[in-house]
C-alpha cells in the first residue's frame, strides 16, 4: 500500500465508513463525490484491513485523485478529491 504524507487540507465534506464492509464503504464513498462538487475534497474515515487496503486502489481506478492517507492507529483517514470537469 502507498503511504501518503499527513492530513494536509481542510476537507469539504466528511463520511464516517468504520464498521462498514467492503463494497459498500467504496459504493458509499463514490456515490458521496459524485454529490459534490468538482474538485472538492471528500475525508472518508475507514477501518485498517481490507478496507483501507481495497478503497484508495479502486478509487483511484475510478478517477478519483487520492491525496492523503493518514493512521489513525485504530482507523484510517482517507482524503480523496472530486476531479476538475473536462
Amino acid at each position: 500500500m502507498t503511504q501518503f504524507s499527513p492530513l494536509a487540507f481542510e476537507p469539504d465534506a466528511c463520511l464516517d465508513l468504520r464498521g462498514t464492509p467492503c463494497p459498500i464503504n467504496f459504493v458509499r464513498t463514490k456515490l458521496r463525490l459524485e454529490q459534490m462538487p468538482p474538485g472538492a475534497l471528500l475525508e472518508v474515515w475507514l477501518d485498517p484491513g481490507e478496507p483501507i487496503e481495497q478503497v484508495p486502489d479502486s478509487l483511484m481506478v475510478a478517477g478519483y485523485p487520492v491525496e492523503t492517507i493518514e493512521d489513525r492507529r485504530d482507523y484510517f483517514v482517507l482524503q480523496v478529491r472530486r476531479p476538475e470537469a473536462s
